[in-house]
């Protein structure tokens, strides 16, 4: 496993762990609904960041007999749990706010709330914006969920901040709950946006736009030695990519040419867009190019 990926995810769960026992003490101590609501969050978060290393660790075994195409799809399974978490949390939330709401009780120690809170807003902002570039670098998809959970636990740990704030300057408890129900949407958000794209990598949808018009620049560097080429077919698996393709060559190329133009072709690929597989299938040019000139029409698609 890529040492980057498992520093990563490894201070991911000890952040994590810390804010957990934090907000739970203290929502409990102040009787807060929307802290614990945070606690409940921090706890997603938590088992989400445990999901998320463990999920690295099997995503990165190499192939195997049972498993010709990786284990890349992993980290997906990871995002999609880890959504299906943040929903069930968001509802337990919003069910304990309206519990609140018709009860109406007091807060206390208003100020452990409000130091509780700012320092989760310090601690993600920080380890959030690590994960964002470790798995920029490392193109995991895992990781990025894992910063997106811990994004928007700042923005929701600062609508706590701010409403226990009004609660202490206006002395009213019933802003609590509604901030609660608040967070819960905000939770929401973020586990539609990570259950899209988990689904997307599952269901095999093609690279982006950007990722495939690179691969086409790559191949019309060589049209001097290639006639065209068509069937282009993309797919993401976790971070790994998986493209295949059908290249035109004249029919006078010998099997070593047209080796080593693939096997060059295929290194350029993968250094442009790390973590892929690439297969290439031969064809010769058709009968409309019978002297096999290399001024033939191109056949790209």
């Amino acid at each position: 496993m890529d040492r980057s990926k498992s520093r990563a995810a490894a201070i991911s769960i000890a952040s994590n762990l810390a804010l957990v026992l934090l907000k739970t003490s203290v929502g409990l101590a102040m009787g807060s609904i929307s802290v614990v609501s945070e606690a409940i969050h921090s706890s997603i978060d938590l088992l989400a960041a445990v999901i998320a290393f463990f999920s690295l660790r099997a995503a990165e075994k190499p192939a195997d007999q049972g498993h010709p195409w990786g284990h890349g799809k992993l980290e997906n399974v990871s995002g999609t749990v880890e959504a299906t978490l943040i929903f069930v949390a968001a509802i337990l939330i919003v069910y304990k706010a309206g519990e609140r709401l018709l009860g109406q009780s007091g807060l206390e120690r208003l100020d452990f709330g409000i130091g509780a809170m700012l320092v989760s807003v310090v601690a993600n902002v920080l380890v959030s914006r690590f994960l964002y570039r470790t798995a920029r670098r490392t193109d995991s998809l895992a990781l990025e969920a894992d910063a997106k959970h811990l994004s928007t636990d700042i923005w929701t740990s600062a609508g706590v901040f701010a409403g226990l704030v009004a609660v202490k300057i206006s002395g009213s408890p019933s802003l609590d709950p509604i901030i609660a129900v608040l967070v819960a949407v905000a939770i929401m958000r973020a586990a539609y946006q990570m259950t899209r794209k988990s689904v997307e990598g599952l269901l095999d949808i093609k690279l982006p736009d950007e990722e495939e018009e690179q691969v086409r620049a790559i191949i019309a560097t060589h049209y001097g030695d290639l006639l065209g080429f068509h069937n282009l077919r993309t797919r993401k698996a976790g971070s790994e990519r998986h493209l295949d393709l059908h290249l035109v060559l004249p029919r006078t190329e010998s099997v070593q040419e047209a080796h080593d133009l693939c096997d060059h072709l295929e290194g350029e690929i993968m250094t442009r867009l790390p973590h892929s597989s690439v297969t290439i299938h031969i064809e010769p040019c058709d009968s409309s190019c019978p002297d096999c000139s290399r001024d033939c029409t191109l056949h790209a698609s």
